[in-house]
């Protein structure tokens, strides 16, 4: 396990220069744009892309095909949408909301 500010940054040139969106609720989903640049934002790691207006749109690089694909999205093979690490993570989101 990573510490927090270790991270190991992708080299723009490494990455694919054409990248398709593969996050199935994201509204570009299996469209294809062009890589920009790839940056950290809010702590996430993500992928700048030009859209259809030309225009740069970031996406986090979990959400396209970018780079190494998720294990658990491999392995669960469209089976699950949510990883349990995520849902309890939802809980405790609603839980500190209700107060």
């Amino acid at each position: 396990m990573k510490k927090q500010g270790q991270y190991t940054a992708p080299i723009v040139s490494q990455l694919k220069q054409k990248i398709t969106i593969t996050h199935p609720f994201h509204p570009q989903y299996r469209k294809q744009y062009g890589l920009v640049n790839y940056r950290r934002s809010w702590g996430n790691e993500c992928v700048e892309l030009h859209d259809e207006q030309d225009e740069i749109i970031t996406v986090p690089i979990g959400w396209t095909d970018a780079f190494e694909p998720d294990p658990f999205v491999v392995v669960s093979a469209g089976r699950s949408n949510f990883r349990v690490e995520d849902l309890v993570r939802l809980v405790h989101l609603i839980e500190g909301l209700k107060g």
